[in-house]
């Protein structure tokens, strides 16, 4: 449970990092605190969609992951985050991510930040 917890914070701190750095991801609302349960939401959504999502697309996709060296994660990535936002709109969580290569760009800084958190936190029980 508190692996849960720390890796869908890590996702909250990565996401905002995204929201702050490019212009077309947007994330709006009244105060501080209801950015920030926007934020926990999506990052909730994010973690679904690269829990059920992505792992099947990985495998449908492993050719061309094996023919662009690994390059296609930045693609998987980006239709993860495109489908965070497409699922957002669709719960009417004010989060939206404008664009592809925002998404590409977005996920690039995502998976980066994550990453480094990931390392930086504790992640045993």
């Amino acid at each position: 449970m508190k692996n849960f917890v720390v890796k869908t914070l890590a996702n909250a701190v990565a996401l905002a990092v995204a929201v702050w750095l490019l212009d077309k991801i947007t994330l709006t609302g009244d105060s501080t605190s209801s950015k920030t349960l926007t934020l926990l939401v999506v990052a909730l959504l994010f973690g679904l969609v690269n829990f059920l999502v992505k792992p099947v697309v990985q495998v449908l996709t492993f050719p061309l992951f094996i023919l662009t060296l690994g390059l296609i994660t930045l693609v998987v990535n980006a239709l993860m985050l495109l489908l965070t936002s497409w699922l957002a709109d669709k719960l009417d969580v004010s989060f939206h991510v404008e664009g592809f290569w925002t998404a590409v760009l977005g996920g690039l800084i995502i998976s980066v930040v994550s990453w480094a958190l990931n390392v930086a936190l504790p992640d045993k029980d």
